[in-house]
């Protein structure tokens, strides 16, 4: 789902606008634009990834390379894992989040609100259906 622009789009307008590969397919290397919904625009609008992890479900990596973020931290690394349940192996997974960053200054804060839409995001795939898109 998450190499996917058109599943991406789709999930809720109101986190994520849009999202579009400017380089490449999905696989790393690959530039992205990740534009964020009015919903998210308190602190981030958009951001230029790239992408430099893929492991079909299991993860899914980034490294911000412009954008909001990147005015205050840099590097901004970002990992998305899925962990098969035991037991439920291709119906459920557990989904992490990591972040490695560096503050660009030593009053920056930490990345709370991108943690926390990042969460909220991941909460989102719960409600989707795989066979719906």
């Amino acid at each position: 789902m998450f190499t996917n622009n058109e599943i991406l789009g789709k999930i809720n307008p109101e986190m994520q606008s849009g999202v579009e590969y400017l380089e490449g397919d999905g696989s790393p290397g690959s530039h992205r634009i990740f534009k964020l919904g009015p919903a998210l625009h308190h602190f981030v609008k958009e951001s230029v990834q790239k992408v430099e992890k893929v492991e079909t479900g299991r993860c899914f990596g980034y490294e911000v390379i412009s954008g909001e973020l990147k005015e205050v931290y840099d590097p901004y690394h970002v990992t998305f894992s899925f962990a098969p349940v035991p037991g439920k192996e291709g119906e459920q997974c557990v989904a992490g989040w990591k972040a490695e960053f560096e503050p660009i200054s030593p009053t920056s804060p930490p990345p709370e609100k991108a943690k926390d839409a990042a969460l909220g995001f991941l909460k989102l795939f719960e409600t989707c259906e795989a066979t719906n898109w």
